[in-house]
């Protein structure tokens, strides 16, 4: 399984009008490559609220561009790469059903499924749909975290191989229901070690900034 990077987003932190700390980098645009992936993040990205975003667990959040397509569809309006939040917008490869703990080459870079994306009222406010915290968990198309194993330069273009794939049943899409909709789910996470620490992570902090 293979795809491309379509494009790599970046963008400085702001202030906001929405969520507890009113301040967010979720505005990414497309950048000119190359730009280095690094364990602490992308470099030239900003984080906002490092409480619920960023750090070693969440260096680096894909969005695919055919689920923004998608998305795009059902809301009757144009949405562009990065306009989720993403780093890296992705074609050609499946991103839902990708396991958690999997790992890709990106590029230049070797990274590691840690986690998946959960919405907050800075994503709803940010994208100015009513209830899209809710649309956006029924979609169950929440794009995954990586963590950066291997450092390096990526650039739009840039292919993505797949180099290591999880034999269990923890998808992205399973992951997302776990931590939000389906908590029965969440003993079943033990199969992936690898993802041990981000669900921790979530369940002890739990949301600090709801959905409004």
């Amino acid at each position: 399984m293979s795809g491309v990077v379509a494009s790599v987003n970046v963008g400085p932190a702001v202030d906001v009008p929405w969520g507890k700390y009113k301040w967010s980098a979720i505005d990414k645009r497309p950048v000119a490559g190359p730009v280095v992936l690094r364990t602490t993040g992308v470099e030239g990205d900003e984080i906002g609220d490092l409480v619920n975003h960023g750090g070693a667990l969440q260096a680096v959040y894909a969005y695919a561009s055919e689920d923004l397509q998608a998305w795009s569809d059902e809301l009757g309006r144009d949405l562009s790469p990065g306009q989720f939040g993403e780093n890296l917008t992705t074609t050609g490869i499946d991103l839902t059903n990708a396991h958690a703990g999997d790992r890709w080459r990106v590029g230049g870079a070797l990274l590691e499924i840690s986690g998946v994306r959960i919405p907050c009222s800075v994503f709803q406010g940010f994208l100015d749909e009513r209830q899209w915290v809710k649309k956006f968990m029924q979609g169950r198309r929440p794009g995954p975290y990586f963590r950066v194993i291997e450092e390096g330069p990526v650039d739009p273009g840039d292919t993505i191989e797949v180099v290591e794939e999880r034999d269990h049943e923890v998808t992205v899409e399973f992951l997302f229901r776990a931590l939000t909709t389906e908590r029965a789910l969440i003993p079943r996470l033990a199969v992936e070690p690898r993802a041990d620490a981000f669900v921790a992570r979530r369940l002890g902090e739990g949301r600090n900034d709801p959905p409004s």
